[in-house]
């Protein structure tokens, strides 16, 4: 008899995340399926670092280290694991289990989902003139990785074969909650409003305590930081799933911490491709049923694509990034001041040891308002921190800037806090976006050795897919108006596609949602992020939650955050930007609806 509700703890959100949640997690609730995601295409890349030095690596020990010491308790319960952490070998990540629960006395089976990597099909697709999706730049000759991003039904034939610990490598974030669905509750490969709502569960919890608190526009009403909670998802046969977190943990699950995730890294609301699924988010429904409880429901899906998307990372080069502390007067101007003669110094140097010139120079003087734009420089800043960032085709010529660097405090005025002391130059891997036709990439669990070939339903073939943006029109201000800061009316989050970055806008009260989205529009956003932005700026309406969502592409300045120059090469930051905008709102709003919803007393 299946599990009713099936619940689902996220331990893991990235390769480097604290080794507490998993003691967190079985200490504090009853849970079904510990679930993580470690991987992101700068993962990836480092991942391919790794295996290049040795061929046994390129999996996330950290996934064996954190579970096996409760592997035990685990089994008892009779709790599932299901991870991505095998990444670029998740037969040694299954094999590397094994090999701790047999340390542990632990009679478990582990099973690993291998055939996305594609790195035996690279000569046919380079026969093929396979581009990037977004660019259209050819695909290298001699790609690192090319992975493609596998569904949840490989996790689900695994789990009816019996494995306890499912290991996966390249597939998308939400398979790993999807897939124990499919499994529990019988969901078919056409019940695409299940497969919907199953992946927007996922969609929630893959990124830890983004959704019970953490990143959160009101970070100043969330209790317990230092032990933030982690999330559980509570699902249910009929799609629908509760939201919550560990008794006694720190954080918040509130319907506008859970709608923040919800808009996290998403493009079009109504269109979002998953594998198993084209997903429809726009008329999600959220409702607080309990402290740090929140029922999701409203999600609708419909055939997918015939296509897997895939990743391929490149070494393109090298870069070296820095940084510097100044304060005192004119911090501000004096760190551009040393930046700008760092670069200079380094094209002399390297021009006369017979090298090209940079390819690329970056500077961000933190704290004189460089993030902002040009518009909102402050020279005059009394602290601030330079980052440099150099790239060049040849090691040898970055190697010139590093050891420059320091020096650079016998001529500044104020300079100190070398963080780290000389800078080191690494490679500059790209990524690159393509497609691939599903029936071309066979799927295999190996169970104990045992393979199993996966039925993957192909998707359709020539699918077009997309929703109506929400078009622009003249603003609508308000003939006795006030000016307020966007952060009174709404929470905001925002997040990295690639070059492009998203940024979801959420109403604090669906009386807002129509003055916000007659302000908010593509041209004042596109203006405001000028310094940045390089192509189209996109907006979509998400009805159900009094909500807009942004796509700036082009606005991260690389291909990923491995080969990107910038201080924030994920757009993290832009939605905290974007919050201080002046919005007009009508004045008796001030004194009632306004005031209720302000996050911070006269903010």
């Amino acid at each position: 008899m299946a599990k009713n509700p099936v619940r689902l703890g996220c331990w893991a959100a990235f390769w480097g995340d604290t080794s507490t949640a998993v003691d967190q997690l079985l200490d504090g609730a009853e849970i079904d399926y510990l679930i993580s995601d470690y991987l992101s295409e700068i993962t990836m890349a480092l991942l391919a670092r790794a295996r290049a030095k040795d061929p046994a690596g390129g999996f996330v020990p950290d996934a064996i280290r954190v579970i096996a010491p409760r592997l035990k308790d685990i089994h008892a319960r009779g709790i599932k694991v299901i991870t991505n952490a095998g990444a670029l070998n998740p037969e040694a990540c299954a094999a590397a289990f094994r090999e701790a629960a047999e340390e542990a006395g632990v009679p478990i089976k582990v099973a690993a989902v291998t055939g996305d990597d594609l790195m035996p099909q690279l000569d046919g697709l380079l026969a093929a003139g396979a581009a990037d999706m977004f660019t259209g730049v050819p695909l290298p000759a001699s790609p690192m990785t090319m992975n493609a991003y596998l569904g949840a039904r490989p996790i689900a034939a695994a789990l009816a074969a019996g494995a306890d610990i499912v290991v996966t490598g390249r597939s998308v974030d939400s398979a790993a909650a999807l897939g124990p669905l499919l499994h529990e509750f019988g969901w078919s490969d056409t019940d695409y409003d299940l497969l919907s709502a199953g992946t927007l569960a996922g969609h929630v919890v893959e990124c830890g305590p983004q959704c019970t608190g953490g990143n959160f526009t009101d970070w100043e009403s969330v209790p317990g930081w230092s032990d933030m909670g982690f999330p559980i998802a509570e699902c249910h046969p009929d799609g629908t799933a509760v939201i919550t977190k560990p008794a006694g943990s720190g954080g918040l699950v509130s319907t506008a911490t859970v709608a923040e995730q919800i808009v996290y890294e998403i493009g079009d609301p109504g269109a979002y491709v998953m594998p198993d699924v084209l997903c429809d988010w726009r008329n999600v429904n959220l409702k607080q049923v309990g402290e740090n409880r929140v029922h999701v429901s409203g999600a609708r899906g419909s055939q997918p694509p015939s296509t897997y998307k895939v990743t391929a990372t490149h070494s393109n080069g090298y870069r070296c990034m820095t940084t510097a502390m100044f304060s005192g007067i004119d911090a501000g101007a004096k760190a551009r001041r040393v930046a700008e003669a760092l670069v200079e110094r380094t094209q002399t140097l390297i021009a006369k040891a017979g090298f090209s010139p940079l390819t690329e120079a970056s500077i961000e003087v933190i704290g004189a308002g460089d993030t902002y734009g040009p518009d909102h420089r402050q020279d005059a800043a009394h602290e601030a921190v330079v980052k440099i960032g150099v790239r060049h085709e040849e090691k040898a010529a970055l190697e010139t800037f590093a050891v420059e660097y320091a020096p650079m405090a016998l001529v500044a005025q104020g300079m100190t806090g070398f963080f780290g002391g000389r800078p080191r130059v690494a490679p500059s891997i790209e990524v690159f976006h393509l497609l691939v036709e599903k029936d071309s990439v066979p799927v295999t669990v190996i169970s104990d050795g045992e393979p199993l070939e996966v039925a993957i339903l192909p998707g359709k073939s020539g699918l077009e897919f997309g929703t109506p943006e929400l078009p622009d029109g003249e603003p609508n201000l308000p003939e006795r108006g006030v000016s307020v800061i966007l952060r009174r009316l709404a929470y905001a989050r925002s997040g990295d596609k690639g070059d492009n970055s998203n940024i979801g806008v959420i109403a604090r009260r669906p009386e807002f949602a129509e003055v916000i989205a007659s302000q908010l529009t593509t041209a004042r956003v596109a203006d405001y992020f000028d310094h940045y932005v390089t192509g189209a700026v996109h907006r979509w309406e998400i009805p159900g939650m009094s909500a807009l969502n942004f796509v700036l592409e082009g606005a991260l300045g690389g291909t990923g955050g491995t080969s990107t120059l910038r201080y924030d090469p994920q757009g993290k930051s832009f939605a905290a930007m974007l919050l201080e905008l002046p919005i007009v709102v009508p004045a008796e709003w001030e004194l009632d609806l306004l005031h209720a919803a302000s996050p911070v007393a006269g903010a």
